[in-house]
């Protein structure tokens, strides 16, 4: 290698080491620490609005660097903390409520009725179904007859004994 260039990097890394190191070494031997300022305390004095000296005796109060505290880069979250989900509970009702039994709704319509001297029949449908049913009679062991008049049919459900009527015509 050639000894002008190796002794041209030397010199360069040896002028970049003092002026490292001598700021420092001057600065520290007369200001002491540089990041402590010097702040003069005022003391209580009887004349208004003058401010007083530095006692000779007493030293100045050290006050920090009032510089940006903190990293400037650190990651940052704007997004507001999620807060957890209240349970508000709500009393359990304990006591069912229990509802009376209530036949269904009448499955049957009228279609026509036919009387002859001693006896009337009704023509009931339901669905495709069609029933020819006289006073006394039980359809599908579920609905029994128990009475037809000029207007209505009587009919009885049998699991729960309710009873319940179907309009057959007028009077007229």
């Amino acid at each position: 290698m050639n000894t002008k260039r190796v002794v041209g990097w030397v010199a360069f890394f040896g002028m970049a080491v003092a002026l490292t190191w001598l700021p420092e070494y001057f600065t520290s031997s007369q200001e002491g620490d540089a990041s402590v300022a010097a702040l003069a305390t005022p003391a209580k004095s009887k004349i208004r609005g003058a401010l007083p000296a530095t006692a000779a005796g007493k030293t100045a109060a050290a006050v920090k660097d009032l510089g940006p505290a903190g990293d400037l880069f650190a990651a940052r979250n704007w997004k507001a903390a999620q807060q957890l989900a209240t349970v508000t509970e709500q009393p359990v009702n304990l006591t069912p409520v229990v509802q009376a039994p209530s036949a269904p709704p009448m499955p049957f319509q009228f279609i026509g009725k036919l009387s002859d001297r001693s006896d009337l029949q009704v023509f009931l449908q339901n669905g495709e179904k069609i029933y020819v049913v006289r006073k006394g009679d039980v359809i599908d062991e579920t609905w029994r007859i128990e009475g037809i008049s000029d207007v209505e049919l009587s009919f009885v459900y049998l699991p729960l004994h309710l009873s319940q009527t179907l309009s057959v015509g007028s009077t007229q």
